[in-house]
């Protein structure tokens, strides 16, 4: 099916959504989206409205923010109280709480927390700052990751010696996996459209190979989803699990070569805990012994508190589909995004966010 270049085409959406419901016929299918933007933009567009009851999304730990773990919060805060170190973080992990505190009231306390738009930033405040410690919270998936790996590489050859990263960088391609094994019933996924850019389609063939599951890498406008909705339904129907492109304007199956070689060169894959899923076998990225003086969990030893979480929020369980927002009792009421209770409610991409913005 050829769809108009028009992405929010509102002819094109419906006709795309007649399609879905008569290729599904009935049949029931749990389709994931495992991005947050993808997540938002599902909210924002009311795609869920346009599907026929049978066919049902469900979101998944597409977030950074969302699936970093209260230790990391934790341990994070707690540089931040040492005298002679300067935090620098993106603004959307300013307001996620830990287990007593976030970096907005540390922030309000006095610490000198700083937020940046790029990890460029953090070498400027190095430069700034040569009396001081910088530590940039480097959390992200793939889309991130290769400029913060090319910032390391920079700060090591400009000889940057008061620079560190806590790192709680997390991948893609190992989670799929672990959610494949869970009790969702999952017959394909959404795949993200930025993330894939980075790592090309190539990454995920083994999630249709090994445990053939179909996937369809999306853009994040309405055609994009609905033909990778339709895409999902066709394979699932047929029971020809494939891996598709249907973002192909930026999407290649190889990926950037260039930025899959700066972030070999700086980090290596390790397990890494996921909020609410767990620990999840080569998920995570760790900086590489060549770039060891720059890691601020082994340059620094500060006392981090005994990790605690809210036992009425159920973000865990959200973010792995299990859950909806409406599910949890603290949602609209205790939790709202000038009070988040949970991870979920505070970033751009969280699933509570994006319900509490658009939902019914």
């Amino acid at each position: 099916m050829k769809y108009v270049t028009e992405y929010r085409d509102q002819d094109a959406v419906k006709g795309i959504a007649e399609k879905i419901k008569e290729t599904a016929k009935g049949q029931p299918i749990n389709l994931m989206e495992v991005c947050g933007t993808h997540t938002m933009a599902i909210a924002r567009f009311g795609i869920k409205e346009l599907l026929p009851e049978n066919v049902k999304l469900i979101s998944g730990p597409g977030c950074p923010v969302c699936v970093t773990p209260n230790h990391y919060i934790d341990q994070a805060i707690a540089l931040s109280r040492e005298p002679n170190i300067i935090i620098a973080t993106f603004g959307d992990m300013i307001r996620v709480p830990g287990s007593t505190s976030s970096f907005e009231k540390e922030k309000a306390a006095g610490q000198n927390i700083q937020v940046v738009y790029s990890p460029l930033d953090s070498i400027e405040l190095a430069k700034q700052n040569p009396d001081k410690e910088i530590v940039f919270l480097s959390v992200g998936f793939e889309t991130t990751i290769p400029t913060i790996a090319s910032t390391l590489l920079m700060a090591k050859a400009q000889g940057i010696t008061n620079l560190s990263y806590l790192t709680a960088n997390k991948i893609v391609p190992p989670a799929l996996e672990a959610l494949i094994q869970g009790d969702l019933g999952l017959n394909g996924f959404i795949l993200p459209g930025h993330v894939s850019t980075i790592i090309g389609a190539k990454a995920y063939e083994k999630v249709v190979s090994h445990y053939h599951v179909p996937c369809s890498i999306a853009g994040f406008e309405p055609t994009d989803m609905m033909a990778a909705i339709l895409d999902l339904v066709e394979q699932t129907v047929s029971n020809d699990p494939k891996l598709s492109i249907k973002y192909r304007r930026v999407v290649t199956n190889k990926g950037n070569l260039k930025a899959q070689q700066a972030i070999n060169d700086v980090f290596e894959t390790c397990d890494a805990e996921w909020r609410g899923v767990g620990v999840i076998p080569g998920s995570g990225l760790q900086l590489r012994e060549s770039f060891a003086k720059y890691d601020a969990a082994k340059k620094f030893n500060v006392e981090v508190e005994e990790t605690r979480v809210d036992v009425g929020c159920i973000c865990g369980a959200i973010l792995q589909g299990l859950k909806t927002p409406g599910d949890c009792p603290l949602f609209g009421n205790k939790c709202v995004p000038e009070n988040p209770v949970g991870a979920c409610m505070v970033s751009s991409e969280g699933t509570c966010a994006a319900h509490y913005k658009y939902g019914n």
